[in-house]
Formats: structure tokens, C-alpha cells, sequence
């Protein structure tokens, strides 16, 4: 296995493992992960569609083909982080609910910049 692909699979399953049992704990409406999201002004209905997001984009990262997929699920996760990012700082949480998601949003530039060509959308020429 290629030093580049061994990159891509080591930040992919970060991805997976930050974002997937979140959005298991979101789905199943864990006191904590509830509790946080109302400290941010979150309705509980929130909390329901970022599980189901999270998990759906975790599985669509793994599975093979699906290139197009993989690009809107690279996108939201993105959108997710940066939320949370911007959520965070706006309420004045302590300084790791910020810096948590912008260390993940690196790890998951590494997994979009170092995914194989297989899992890449081949352009449309015209």
C-alpha cells in the first residue's frame, strides 16, 4: 500500500470515528449531546437531522463508488464542522468545543485532497 493511500484511509476512519457514533448519539437523543445543542439554541428537531446527516455521510465516505455521493458527503460533514465551529464561538463555549471541529475539518481536507482517483468525480468534458 502506497504512502498516499495509507493517508487517505488513517483520515478517512478519523472522519468516520468522530462523525458516526456523534451522529448515533444525536439519533438515539443522548442526554449530553441533547443538553448541547439546546445550550447553543438548537431545537431538539436539529439534533435528529444531524444524526441522520452524520451517519449518512460517515457511510457514504467508506462505501465504495458513489464518487459524486462522497463529494456531498465530504461537503456536509464540512458545513457540519464549520457550524459547530462558528455555534461554538458565538456562545463563547470553552475553546476545545471550537478547536475540536477545526482539527477534524484538517483531518478531512487530508482525506478529500489524498482520496484516490477511484473515488474522485471524473469531470464532464464538452
Amino acid at each position: 500500500m502506497k504512502t498516499r493511500e495509507i493517508g487517505y484511509w488513517v483520515c478517512t476512519i478519523l472522519v468516520v470515528f468522530f462523525m458516526l457514533p456523534g451522529g448515533i448519539f444525536y439519533l438515539m437523543r443522548a442526554p449530553a449531546a441533547v443538553e448541547g445543542m439546546r445550550q447553543l439554541g438548537f431545537p431538539l428537531y436539529v439534533v435528529i437531522l444531524l444524526g441522520v446527516w452524520k451517519v449518512l455521510g460517515s457511510i457514504a465516505l467508506v462505501v465504495p463508488g458513489f464518487a459524486l455521493l462522497k463529494e456531498w458527503a465530504y461537503a456536509g460533514i464540512f458545513f457540519d464542522l464549520t457550524g459547530a465551529v462558528v455555534a461554538n464561538a458565538a456562545h463563547g463555549a470553552a475553546w476545545w468545543h471550537v478547536a475540536a471541529p477545526l482539527v477534524i475539518i484538517a483531518i478531512l481536507y487530508g482525506s478529500w485532497a489524498l482520496r484516490p482517483a477511484s473515488r474522485r468525480v471524473v469531470p464532464v468534458s464538452g
